[in-house]
């Protein structure tokens, strides 16, 4: 089928008050580009299997094609003025937010998340442009105190070049406006790949873009087969940086692709989050942070909390209450009203829970409540909570992409902290306790890049997000997301007379 013709089978597309948002071409140089031979791919919708549309499968050519535009459109885009470079930046976001219906109607028939959840990524996303519009303008120049006679001596950052972008599919918007936007601001343009699962996002926004007046070949999108073009990307000079999200084991890939050009990375990789729930927590206030924690987004979140430790003292009551919230979980489609879980996002993705579980089992878990694939919805799970899993199950060990909560046993704080610690990953932890004083200390003693103490929601445009060990390099959102984007130079100016 020709790329071209945004057709569709999918009868909830008919709800679309902005039709030309549904895009299927690549974006190349200002351009709706289509992929070779008019080759392309389905997008189906988790829930139900029904085509939502097919996409232009770029490939090397057009690749190519879209690191010369972003090569060619650096100078002007760097050269304008900060707050030309913040208005299009919030005109973006005030036409995003103006089609959060849309935008979220979309997000949900290709990813699966419930609408409401798909609502609350298109503000979110939104948050960043205008977050990094105000930031454009104050990126620092700094005096130097000199340390020879007769000179001057400044420190000001630059933007460094055209940079590749790669976005997941659980985020499908807000990973690309947390790196993009942070990118514009710094005065770069990008080349962006979204994943094969979720492109609608990308090209929804790609098109609100040029509505907002980005010039041609500032923002290159191009879908397709994630080895050849990302593979492309990594290889080539002409790109000073590569932005990723994804897993870790795909980053340790994509590092090894651009060791050859040496590019800057900044990485946002798996997570395999502890929440440690002490005695001396509100219980109730606890079940509700642990199921904000684990089953946001169907559990199909680099942040979902996939470890529960809980202290021994109040584990029997703790378990009850939050399977009983478990339980009462609304499984089903995106679209339907009161959904709670969605399907997940591929088969594989089921076939790695259902592993899971079965493991944790095998080695003297108890499936408390669900642990079974959901009798009727295609990809769907049923919301799972394990009891008593060792720490060597599979679940405890690997990032667990779906919504399965596993509750183990502690004593001691000096425990819990070792075991919390005991992972390759160090992305995000969670505390819950009333005692302020070890709250402090778990902060601090916890190996993670972002901790929340009695609450979930920690994310936004002034947070540094980002992780420690395998679970990242560098940091997006907040001044230092801007700086990834820059480099330093350094003047040094003789005023001898």
């Amino acid at each position: 089928m020709n790329a071209c013709a945004p057709t569709s089978a999918h009868p909830a597309l008919s709800q679309l008050t902005d039709r030309a948002l549904l895009r299927t071409l690549g974006h190349v140089g200002g351009r709706w580009t289509a992929g070779p031979d008019a080759a392309d791919f389905a997008v189906t919708d988790p829930a139900t299997g029904v085509l939502v549309a097919r996409v232009a499968r770029l490939g090397t050519a057009e690749t190519d094609a879209a690191i010369a535009a972003a090569t060619a459109a650096f100078p002007a885009w760097r050269d304008r003025l900060p707050q030309e470079r913040a208005r299009i930046l919030r005109k973006w976001a005030e036409l995003m937010l103006a089609a959060t219906e849309d935008l979220a109607l979309i997000m949900t028939l290709e990813q699966g998340k419930p609408l409401s959840e798909s609502r609350g990524e298109i503000a979110y996303a939104a948050e960043f442009l205008e977050w990094y519009a105000g930031e454009a303008p104050r990126v620092s120049v700094e005096g130097v105190t000199p340390h020879l006679a007769g000179v001057e001596m400044i420190v000001r950052r630059e933007a460094l070049g055209p940079v590749g972008v790669v976005t997941p599919w659980n985020f499908p918007s807000a990973m690309i406006t947390r790196k993009v936007a942070a990118a514009l601001a710094a005065g770069c343009t990008c080349v962006v790949h979204p994943s094969a699962e979720t492109p609608l996002s990308a090209l929804a926004l790609a098109e609100l873009a040029e509505r907002a007046g980005l010039p041609a070949g500032v923002m290159n999108l191009v879908p397709g087969d994630a080895a050849a073009i990302v593979g492309q990307m990594c290889a080539d000079d002409r790109l000073r940086a590569m932005s990723f999200t994804g897993s870790t084991g795909i980053g340790r890939l994509i590092a090894g692709q651009c060791a050859p050009t040496v590019k800057r990375l900044v990485m946002e990789l798996g997570g395999h989050a502890p929440l440690i729930v002490f005695a001396d927590a509100d219980i109730d206030r606890a079940v509700k942070i642990a199921m904000d924690a684990k089953f946001a987004t169907s559990g199909q979140d680099c942040l979902a909390a996939n470890r529960i430790y809980v202290q021994r003292a109040i584990l029997p009551e703790f378990t009850a209450r939050l399977a009983e919230r478990i339980a009462a979980l609304k499984v089903g489609p995106g679209l339907e009203p009161g959904t709670d879980i969605g399907p997940l996002m591929h088969a594989r993705a089921l076939s790695k829970v259902a592993a899971q579980v079965q493991d944790a089992v095998a080695r003297g878990g108890r499936i408390v409540t669900g642990g079974a694939a959901h009798p009727e919805l295609a990809l769907a799970y049923l919301p799972t909570l394990i009891e008593g899993a060792p720490e060597e199950a599979l679940i405890h060990r690997e990032e667990t992409f779906g919504p399965v909560a596993s509750v183990m046993p502690f004593d001691t704080e000096d425990e819990v902290i070792a075991r919390a610690n005991a992972t390759e990953y160090g992305l995000a932890a969670y505390v819950v306790t009333r005692d302020g004083a070890r709250a402090l200390r778990l902060s601090r003693a916890l190996e993670f890049g972002m901790v929340a103490v009695n609450r979930v929601k920690i994310t936004g445009g002034p947070v540094p997000f980002g992780g420690w060990k395998q679970s990242g390099l560098g940091r997006e959102g907040s001044r230092h997301g801007l700086e990834a984007f820059t480099e330093l130079k350094y003047l040094c100016i003789d005023t001898a007379a």
